[in-house]
């Protein structure tokens, strides 16, 4: 059993982007590279992730190249990115915990792929 680290702390980046370069899937078709915001109480936690040239991306603070910001609360970040819950993302989204600034027409165009499985699984595995 993997040690388990407070979900978006130094640590659990650490992890993760162990777990993203284990997991690495085909870059999807419509490269897109987000930064995120997420809130947590009275600190904000800044973070990308996505795909460029085949690559795929993930790292604390801001890409410089990024398409798109999103941000959001931690609650929900935790539903979406380590649940791999799509659904609650659409609802936080319509609901306004979910704002995006920047091109929407490409995260549009991502659909719904479902992800990677097994890297969504790990994820959870190392999140308290």
């Amino acid at each position: 059993m993997s040690d388990k680290y407070p979900f978006l702390s130094d640590a659990w980046f650490d992890a993760a982007e162990q777990l993203i370069r284990e997991h690495e899937a085909p870059a999807p078709p419509t490269p897109l590279v987000m930064n995120l915001e997420v809130a947590d109480g009275d600190q904000t936690i800044q973070f990308f992730m996505g795909s460029k040239n085949g690559e795929t991306l993930f790292g604390r603070g801001a890409a410089e190249s990024a398409d798109l910001t999103l941000s959001t609360d931690i609650d929900t970040a935790r539903q979406v990115f380590v649940a791999g819950d799509q659904q609650a993302g659409m609802q936080a989204f319509m609901a306004g915990k979910v704002r995006v600034q920047g091109d929407m027409t490409k995260l549009m165009m991502q659909g719904s792929g479902g992800g990677n499985q097994a890297l969504s699984e790990a994820l959870q595995g190392i999140t308290e």
